[in-house]
Formats: C-alpha cells, structure tokens, sequence
C-alpha cells in the first residue's frame, strides 16, 4: 500500500475509505509515460452507470475505488457524476458537483493525476479549481458555449469527444454517409471553434466516440481506421471498455453479455487500440489494460 494512505479498516481508520495524507509528489500532465499507451480508470459516482450499476456512487465508495485505481497504476482516473449510457436521467448541475468535487479534491491530494468527465463548463471550472488536469468532455456537436473560453484561460487539457445530440437523443442520430469520415469532419468542425476561442492544439485531446450515436458496425469501423486521425494531429483517446457493441459481439443464445462479462474484449481493445496509435484508452479494469498497452507497446517498439 502506498504511504500516503493506511490501508481501510486498519490502525486508527475508522472509514471505510484509507485515511488520505498530503501527497509528497503530485502528478503532472507532463509526468505521463511517454513510452506507451496511457490509461485512464473510469470513475462513476452515479447511482445509475451502465457498467457497474452505482456500486460507487457515495464519495467514500468512490474515493476509495480512486485509490485502488491510483494504486493499480492507472496513469489518470477519471471522475463523473452524470450517467451518459443511453436514455440516462439528466441531473442538476450542483448535484453533480456534489457527487464529484470532494472525490476530486480527495483524489489530488492523494496524488492522482484527474480528469473530469462533465458537459458542464461550471462543473469543469470546479474540477479545475480543485485540480483537476484534465476536463473530459462527451457533449459533442452540442457542447456548453462557455467551455472553450474556460480551456482557453484554464490552459488544461480537453478531451474533445464525438457525439451528435444527447443521451436520450443519440440513437436515433446513428446515421452517416461514410463515418470515418463524417466523425472526422465534424471533430474538426467542433475543434476550429476551440480554436477560434483561443484553445492551442497541444491542450486539445480526440475521441471518436465509440458507442455514442454509433451503431455497432460504426464502432468497429471508427476502432478499425484509427490512423485516419492522424490527420488532425492530435493525441487519440479510445473508450470502449464493456460497451453495448462488445456484448452483442459476446452474445450467447441470442443475449448479448452483461457489462461485468465485456472485460476481456475490453483488454483486447486496449491492447489493438495501443498497438494502432492511441494515446489512451479510458478503461474500467485498469490493471489488465495496463498489462495490454504495455504488451502493445512492447510488440510494436
């Protein structure tokens, strides 16, 4: 166990969570491993996640579940209170912000590296005050208009992701002429107007988008053509782990598999993923992906 906390339910703890103490080196985005794919750990504090189905939606649960990420070596973890997965209730902008920002001041303190994952520039501008390095960021074509002007002051990096309408809006909008192509053009679209507002290149990070407003044969598509984004020049982020298009492809009997029985597909993504030029893959098993991208990287140095 790491020295900046006590391992849970021993010593003088009480909580359930390890007792957090200032970290001596507090990681950095210039600190992340160069020499391979980078792994995000993915961190719901919702009562309602797809993939784990609110098992950390308390700050103590999820903090807790922050630390054992941490620990695993994920190089980011992620934090988000707002479920995305299809058809998913909206929340209020505070209550996110209550589920969130003590997980992120928690998490910093203990010396994570963490990433927002919000639509919400006033949430974002939370995070970053507690700080976070990272805002993710899902709306898409429908992104919060104050956002590019709090990267642009900020200087944190943003994870600029494809989507087109909302959670309860996206399936119906899985319609394109060629999507490689669409997805690439409409990225460009959103990122110009960064631009505009003053955002530089390096800050920004890009995500296709896999399963949002994506059918399944759209998903293995984008995962496919990864190196046609090379052409907008910048740092690729691929989060696939335990999504619909992975349980189709492990249906038994005509049903699909359940988010908990998609994680060894999930690694095999990360570790193609890493292997054809991610940057980072966003997963929720993080110790099996860092084995994948560490093979990967191995096998095409």
């Amino acid at each position: 166990m790491d020295s900046l906390a006590a391992a849970p339910g021993t010593g003088p703890a009480t909580s359930p969570i390890p007792v957090l103490r200032p970290s001596r080196v507090r990681k950095s985005f210039a600190d992340l491993p160069t020499d391979r794919a980078l792994v995000m750990g993915i961190l719901n504090v919702t009562p309602d996640s797809f993939s784990d189905g609110g098992k950390f939606a308390t700050a103590d649960e999820a903090i807790a579940e922050g630390l054992r990420m941490h620990y695993a070596g994920a190089d980011i973890v992620d934090v988000g209170g707002e479920s995305t997965r299809p058809n998913a209730d909206r929340i209020t902008v505070d209550e996110e912000q209550q589920r969130i920002i003590p997980v992120v001041e928690a998490l910093v303190k203990a010396g994570a590296l963490v990433s927002v994952d919000t639509m919400h520039a006033a949430t974002a501008a939370r995070a970053i005050d507690a700080g976070a390095a990272i805002v993710n960021d899902v709306s898409g074509l429908d992104f919060d208009p104050d956002m590019p002007g709090l990267i642009a002051e900020s200087g944190v990096h943003y994870v600029l992701m494809h989507q087109r309408g909302n959670p309860q809006t996206m399936d119906s909008l899985a319609n394109y002429d060629d999507v490689v192509e669409d997805v690439i053009s409409e990225l460009t679209d959103i990122r110009d107007k960064f631009y505009a507002a003053g955002v530089t290149p390096e800050q920004i990070i890009l995500d296709p988008g896999i399963g949002f407003a994506k059918k399944e044969d759209h998903n293995w598509a984008l995962l496919r053509a990864l190196d046609r984004f090379d052409v907008l020049g910048h740092r690729i982020l691929v989060g696939a782990s335990r999504k619909r298009f992975l349980g189709t492809l492990l249906s038994v009997a005509g049903k699909a598999a359940a988010p908990a029985e998609r994680g060894d597909a999930s690694v095999a993504v990360s570790a193609l993923a890493a292997a054809h030029g991610a940057w980072c893959v966003r997963v929720h098993d993080v110790g099996p992906s860092l084995d994948a991208v560490k093979v990967a990287a191995a096998w095409t140095r």
